[in-house]
């Protein structure tokens, strides 16, 4: 199912979590800030809109790194439902594209509902100070890639790093639904 993500809640702070990395090591938000914020993406290995937009996810978080904005991936699909996103195949992933920062699982789910993640890919960019400053899109040119793309998130993240404010106007990000697990 296609979703939008809501609009940015400026201000929010997020609570802080722990998930295991492909390696089984712990990661935790509190500690992932860099010195001009921090970029949680909510991504997974199946979604068309993933596979369409990871390259220059991949190529827009290492611009970030540069300025002192790291990115935390995080899985948050049942993998029992959705076989493709199971950790075996999160590696592969990361492999194949050369990832340059974690992909966290959120097995049980509980960062995704915190964050109230709605749709893969799901973009939050905060401050230094843990405020939320950018809930959009990548970038403008959704499932193609043409060579004018404009990129939101990359701009709106090196103003936030340089201000601590991100840009008032932003587009949601639009992708799959969240593949949630069924209540037991």
């Amino acid at each position: 199912m296609l979703l939008d993500s809501p609009v940015c809640d400026f201000g929010w702070k997020a609570p802080d979590f722990t998930l295991p990395d492909l390696n089984g090591q712990a990661v935790s938000l509190a500690q992932s800030y860099g010195p001009g914020g921090l970029l949680v993406a909510f991504i997974c290995n199946h979604c068309p809109y993933v596979k369409a937009v990871i390259g220059r996810l991949v190529a827009d978080a290492a611009a970030l790194a540069d300025q002192g904005v790291p990115t935390l991936a995080v899985m948050p699909n049942d993998f029992h439902a959705c076989p493709d996103d199971r950790p075996a195949m999160m590696q592969a992933f990361a492999e194949r594209h050369a990832f340059p920062f974690p992909y966290l699982l959120d097995q049980d789910q509980s960062v995704a509902r915190a964050f109230k993640a709605v749709c893969t890919p799901d973009f939050f960019g905060f401050n230094r100070a843990g405020e939320l400053q950018y809930r959009g899109r990548l970038d403008d040119a959704k499932m193609s890639e043409p060579a004018g793309r404009k990129p939101e998130l990359l701009e709106a993240m090196r103003q936030v790093a340089e201000t601590g404010r991100g840009p008032a106007h932003q587009q949601p990000s639009m992708g799959c639904s969240i593949k949630w697990k069924l209540a037991a």
